[in-house]
């Protein structure tokens, strides 16, 4: 095996476990807030404007590292950054 052939299979394996990662984390934390949120909108619904409010902020980052995630895992697929060093490294042969 090649190290072209050995960068492109490592780089889709990368890029799964990334996506994997990049969904069910943040798919477990935003469940978890939600859940702590609405336990606490039960406790005090007088504080609803706040709690909601600070619910949306925490999901939006949370969400955030899904997107960062994302991301990397196209960047790995598409415009893997490894394979200007290979291509490089094998024309001056």
């Amino acid at each position: 095996m090649d190290t072209t052939t050995l960068i492109a299979l490592a780089s889709i394996v990368i890029a799964g476990i990334t996506t994997a990662a990049g969904c069910v984390a943040p798919a477990l934390s935003e469940g978890r807030s939600v859940s702590t949120a609405l336990t606490a909108l039960a406790q005090q619904p007088d504080a609803s404007a706040t709690i909601t409010r600070t619910l949306f902020v925490g999901l939006a980052m949370i969400e955030s590292t899904a997107i960062y995630c994302f991301v990397v895992s196209m960047i790995l697929i598409f415009a893997n950054p490894f394979w200007n060093h290979v291509i490089t490294q094998t024309a001056g042969r």
